[in-house]
């Protein structure tokens, strides 16, 4: 594997493992919370420095929808990220308490929401690469041959997780922090590895569906060229 490809896949996990952290914010406290904020927000910019190529890109060569949904999920991502992380500092507790602010209740209004919106936006960007992850995975443990039992074993595994997913989002109340405020708090959580078991599961659903969505829909932008190819020889004949 080619060093600046892990470097890219240690970032990538390093900011999802702490994003996770981070939305732990009543089991690991408001300082961890802060501190773990900083390290997000050098790893957010180094992530983008990285991968800045990308941006020249954007308004270049053929969009189909798979790039549409790319360019846009990605762009979704950046913007809730940088909210997040602009509304923390007036609000902070520790890190930048020397700020003053006379009303944080808005700016702490759109931290919360933005972070859960963040955290949907993660997922789904992971998706839209997890064809690429997968492949660098393998590379990495040098399983490249293909195993029928061991790809159903992953599909079975997938829809466990999806279907345990979907369970954790009702119970962790996902739609209600997209779009309601909560000032007294939701449900305090008082295990780490239930919380981390619930919130890695609600990811899946979001990985899973932007991953097999993507396969469908290049499938489809697969067939439209064998198609009109078929019927320019239909013709010809």
């Amino acid at each position: 594997m080619k060093r600046n490809m892990l470097i890219r896949l240690v970032i990538d996990l390093s900011m999802t493992v702490l994003m996770l952290v981070a939305m732990a914010y009543q089991i690991t406290g408001n300082t961890i919370h802060e501190l773990v904020g900083v390290i997000l927000f050098l790893l957010f910019i180094t992530h983008n420095f990285l991968n800045r190529k990308w941006y020249k890109t954007i308004f270049k060569g053929k969009h189909n929808v798979r790039r549409i949904l790319s360019i846009a999920v990605n762009i979704l991502f950046l913007v809730s990220m940088a909210v997040v992380m602009l509304s923390s500092v007036p609000i902070s507790r520790d890190i930048f308490a020397f700020i003053p602010i006379n009303s944080d209740m808005i700016l702490l209004q759109i931290h919360v929401m933005t972070s859960y919106w963040g955290f949907i936006f993660m997922a789904v960007h992971i998706g839209m690469s997890w064809g690429t992850i997968i492949n660098s995975v393998r590379k990495m443990t040098g399983i490249t041959s293909t195993n029928r039992i061991r790809t159903i074993v992953l599909r079975v595994l997938a829809v466990l997780i999806v279907v345990y997913g979907v369970q954790a989002s009702f119970e962790r109340e996902m739609f209600y922090k997209l779009t309601v405020y909560n000032p007294f708090g939701w449900n305090i959580d008082k295990s780490s590895i239930g919380f981390l078991i619930d919130h890695l599961s609600i990811m899946g659903i979001y990985i899973s569906g932007t991953h097999y969505a993507l396969k469908f829909v290049q499938k489809k932008d697969k067939a439209i060229p064998y198609k009109e190819g078929k019927l320019q020889n239909e013709k010809v004949h």
